[in-house]
């Protein structure tokens, strides 16, 4: 226990089973690893994926169990080839030759997380080349899609899948190439937007990492492949909702396909919400909810199974403002767990949970990290396009009572901070928040968030205290009381 019991939520009493869910399966995640080897499973998938692990990594980093995500990336780092590619997975083999375009920008993700949460300078010194190496390699895979029949706009040549309209190839240009991606392309490799949001995600913090480093020239140069990589990405989106004659976020290029649970990596880990098109943003979301409504109400609705992966969608209806969605998703995925008081999913859910197919594993314990992931962002999050730490962004209404919700001691890119909320004993229409800890406030600020709709007037350390755009009680240092008045 001393390994996984290095934070504390404060929740009401009758949600421990979220908290029992965190601690289980931060445990099943160091039972299912080979030694440094994280595994999404222990019989069926006895390999390491970098996108299981990268992801897994930061759920550990992110709860505080610092070591095994370390080491995790120092044992998978070396096994990059001389090229720069990133094996998407590696095994007692050795790592596999397969493309998939995500594996760039998820072990330059991983390599960062691990200094934005131990503050290890001499490890990133340590792994700037296979930094290096793997934006080398971005560069010359996606040069392969800036020849000249891609970059002319005005082009008549087309892609065309089966049943899909055509695609304009200058809606390809600037992306990396077609992949297995996250297996969801295993029948034929497609240009796929996860592929492309992980690249993304890997520039950014290769020019944050050579910040860190005080390699200025550096810094430049992979901010500014990475901004001309955003824009590219973002014509594309754009380009394949008009091709394919569609209101939401697309899966990938060619098929226009609809995947709310793939499209979740571009707000968390990646970092996009503030950019994506937010009418298409919310359409996304909107429609998925309108499913998972279905799925979840309507007796006669026509569903067989669904992937646990869905889970991000929590994290991603907190970010989107949604907490009372995120609250009824997260209950609904709970009640999936199998078995319930052992706090695990497997990889596939039936809705007849006495179907004799394929679970995937059981424990599976990358779409427990998501589950993790998705809750922390109800509690805290950080905001890397601002530099801010938002706090209790996804916390329901109905949490809030005189009895004290929040968090000790949780990680994050800045230290360890301790939040509480409660309502005041003497005044319904007041709350109380006591926020402490080691961290230095971010250049963003902390932004706090209440829980219970427009704050009136926000105290701090007795002082008023600003709200920013979206409500939220500005802090500008710790320790700090804050007195939320409604």
């Amino acid at each position: 226990m001393r390994l996984i019991s290095t934070f504390d939520l404060l929740l009401p009493e009758n949600r421990q089973d979220i908290l029992d869910t965190i601690r289980s399966t931060l445990g099943y995640i160091l039972i299912n690893a080979d030694g440094k080897a994280i595994h999404p499973g222990s019989r069926s998938y006895e390999r390491s994926w970098i996108r299981d692990g990268s992801l897994t990594a930061t759920a550990l980093l992110r709860f505080g169990v610092h070591s095994p995500a370390r080491e995790f990336v120092e044992w998978y780092a070396p096994h990059q080839y001389d090229d720069g590619k990133v094996p998407c997975v590696v095994d007692h083999r050795g790592p596999d030759p397969l493309s998939e375009h995500d594996s760039h920008g998820q072990l330059i993700m991983a390599i960062m997380n691990v200094y934005r949460f131990t503050g290890d300078v001499e490890f990133l010194r340590r792994h700037a080349a296979n930094v290096e190496l793997a934006v080398r390699y971005i560069e010359r895979i996606r040069a392969q899609r800036m020849t000249p029949e891609y970059a002319d706009a005005q082009t008549q040549s087309t892609r065309q899948e089966l049943n899909k309209p055509p695609v304009g190839l200058h809606a390809f240009y600037g992306l990396v190439p077609e992949s297995v991606s996250h297996e969801g392309y295993s029948a034929k490799p497609m240009h796929s937007y996860w592929d492309d949001f992980f690249v993304l995600k890997g520039l950014k913090d290769a020019a944050a990492m050579m910040r860190v480093l005080e390699r200025p020239d550096q810094a430049a140069r992979y901010q500014t492949l990475a901004d001309d990589f955003a824009a590219t990405l973002y014509q594309s989106l754009e380009a394949a909702r008009i091709a394919h004659g569609i209101d939401y976020l697309p899966g990938c290029v060619e098929l226009g396909d609809f995947d709310a649970a793939s499209t979740s990596i571009a707000l968390w880990p990646c970092g996009e919400a503030h950019r994506l098109p937010r009418q298409a943003l919310e359409r996304t979301f909107e429609r998925y909810w309108d499913e998972f409504v279905k799925r979840r109400d309507d007796p006669n609705f026509d569903w067989f199974a669904y992937t646990p992966y869905e889970v991000r969608v929590i994290g991603s209806l907190n970010l989107l403002d949604q907490p009372e969605r995120a609250q009824q998703a997260m209950e609904f995925f709970l009640k999936d767990r199998r078995p319930v008081p052992w706090n695990q999913w497997p990889e596939v859910v039936f809705r007849n949970p006495r179907t004799p197919r394929l679970l995937g594993d059981l424990p599976h314990t990358w779409c427990g990290s998501d589950f993790i992931n998705s809750v922390r962002m109800m509690f805290l999050h950080e905001r890397e396009h601002d530099e801010s730490l938002v706090l209790l962004a996804g916390v329901p209404r109905g949490w809030v009572s005189t009895e004290p919700i929040g968090f000790r001691d949780m990680p994050t890119y800045f230290g360890r901070i301790t939040c509480t909320l409660a309502r005041d004993e003497q005044s319904a229409s007041r709350l109380l928040a006591q926020l402490s800890g080691s961290c230095p406030v971010p250049s963003g600020g902390i932004r706090l968030t209440c829980p219970l709709g427009p704050v009136r007037r926000a105290l701090v350390n007795g002082e008023p205290a600003p709200l920013d755009a979206e409500g939220r009680v500005e802090i500008g240092s710790l320790p700090a009381k804050v007195e939320i008045d409604l």
